[in-house]
């Protein structure tokens, strides 16, 4: 997201506990943002300097001001109890955890999303990316830190080369560029490109500019074989900002030759447009107007991709991977928010397309808000159209001190069966079998206790993804965790290896 410069510190997304009668007559104090819950007949929900502070946070923290007031009223004087210890099933342990450590150990300095290739994890961050040698599992080893700062460090992995999103307006695109507005010409955000040749050694080759940045970014390699295509998802476009105009309803398609000699040619192939109506325009609130895709899951074997775009759903088809072509579009006026990021499975006769209602910056999993939303959606394709069957939502009820909602996931791969694990930032994570899409369930969870018992703290799990045989997640300020399931249910998949995995980019097994 294109904003002005940030200034990376740790950003406590507080409520004012006072007025939700939690804290008797504690205050919180600066630099806590504090999230005024006014009247229902108030429809503000942030004033213009909480608004900035979120949106300097990264993400689509923000958008938790789109919610009107009301939404937030219904919090007051609710008492969600904080659970003191981990809540967990019996089948899943954690076995490991390596904690953030170095420049990644700032404030600012948030976990994000993991690829995989081989014995080797990359774990993305705001401040660049980590190599983590996970040979043995329960004993991970940090081996490289790249310190290259650029929110929000969405990263994959192909053979040799590692892809990093920039989403912050920067200086330059060098690893020792600031913070710079987006409303000069002059400032860069895109794709920064390494050869991962050397896994503990990675070299930065390449960058390329994209349109309002890359806030994320899907690979897909080439029929070939001889380069990736990356897809580039952003939004949030303004006049003020030269490279980032509206309306913005398009992805950056990106070419990546794969040989070393040729990365630095990597370079924007097309800009697709996607919405050429608009999209949807955000009516009513606090339905999210579509001005770009925040995600976008690629199925290469089947020649699909779904794409989680704010206001819509997307079905695409890449056939021709310079070129995706729009096959259906969804909208839920009702329950969805922010449209947020999708997972076929594995037949590719399903999407579970999740919700991040308020930017995952709020307490949503609790009855305030319901079981329908913050939610995942589950739909079947048939006849190449996607059908709605039912919603899905972690079970448990969070404190209102924990930012609480659907996020990134992963099959596991049980042949025959379709089961995600899925983090729930502070509400952990979640092991649900939705094989039949109408009545999906939990079978396994792992929640910690929350970060704070008398504010709410940005945290929690941002990716969590099945890997040979364990889960890795990659919590926001705790580090890397990696976990061991038991159930039955799931242990045909600890026969099935891959030697890489992104989780935007779907393997077949």
């Amino acid at each position: 997201m294109p904003t002005p410069p940030r200034n990376p510190r740790r950003i406590r997304l507080a409520l004012t506990l006072l007025s939700l009668g939690l804290l008797g007559t504690a205050v919180v104090q600066a630099p806590a943002i504090a999230t005024v819950v006014r009247g229902a007949d108030d429809p503000a929900t942030c004033t213009t300097a909480e608004l900035r502070e979120l949106r300097a946070a990264g993400d689509n923290f923000a958008d938790r001001c789109l919610l009107p007031g009301q939404e937030l009223a219904g919090l007051r004087g609710a008492d969600f109890g904080a659970a003191a210890e981990v809540d967990r099933s019996d089948d899943l342990e954690l076995v490991a955890n390596v904690p953030l450590s170095g420049a990644f150990a700032e404030e600012g300095a948030y976990g994000t999303d993991i690829a995989f290739k081989g014995r080797y994890a990359y774990q993305g961050n705001y401040k660049g990316f980590a190599v983590y040698d996970i040979k043995n599992p329960a004993a991970p080893r940090l081996v490289a830190q790249v310190v290259c700062p650029g929110s929000q460090g969405d990263v994959s992995v192909y053979r040799k080369v590692l892809v990093l999103s920039v989403d912050s307006s920067r200086s330059d695109n060098t690893c020792a560029s600031t913070g710079q507005p987006a409303s000069e010409k002059s400032s860069w955000e895109g794709l920064r490109i390494f050869d991962i040749r050397e896994p503990t050694r990675p070299q930065y080759v390449a960058a390329v500019e994209t349109a309002c940045g890359s806030h994320t970014h899907t690979i897909a390699p080439s029929k070939r074989g001889k380069s990736i295509f990356a897809y580039v998802s952003s939004y949030a476009p303004s006049e003020d900002f030269p490279d980032c105009q509206p309306p913005h309803d398009v992805i950056s398609v990106v070419k990546v030759p794969l040989k070393k000699k040729k990365m630095a040619k990597a370079r924007v192939v097309n800009q697709p447009v996607l919405f050429p109506d608009g999209g949807n325009p955000g009516v009513p609130t606090p339905t999210s107007e579509t001005s770009g895709c925040h995600d976008v899951t690629a199925y290469p074997a089947k020649n699909l991709m779904a794409g989680a775009c704010m206001g819509d759903g997307i079905l695409m088809d890449i056939g021709n991977r310079r070129n995706p072509v729009v096959v259906q579009r969804v909208t839920d006026q009702v329950n969805f928010s922010f449209w947020h990021s999708a997972t076929f499975n594995n037949a590719g006769t399903k999407v579970v397309f999740t919700d991040e209602l308020g930017g995952g910056a709020l307490p949503t999993c609790n009855p305030v808000f319901g079981a329908t939303r913050g939610a995942d959606g589950i739909y079947d394709i048939v006849d190449g159209q996607l059908q709605f069957r039912s919603y899905y939502k972690m079970p448990r009820i969070e404190a209102l001190t924990e930012n609480c909602v659907a996020h990134n996931g992963s099959l596991i791969p049980v042949p025959g069966r379709d089961i995600m694990v899925q983090a729930w930032y502070q509400g952990g994570i979640s092991v649900f079998d939705f094989t039949d899409s109408a009545n999906p369930v939990e079978i396994a969870h792992y929640d910690p206790p929350p970060l704070s018992e008398t504010e709410l703290v940005l945290g929690g799990v941002w990716s969590a993804y099945w890997y040979n045989g364990k889960i890795y997640g990659s919590d926001i300020t705790r580090g890397l965790d990696v976990f061991q399931l038991s159930d039955p249910l799931v242990a045909p998949a600890q026969h099935v290896r891959f030697t890489r995995f992104n989780a935007q980019s779907q393997p077949s097994y």
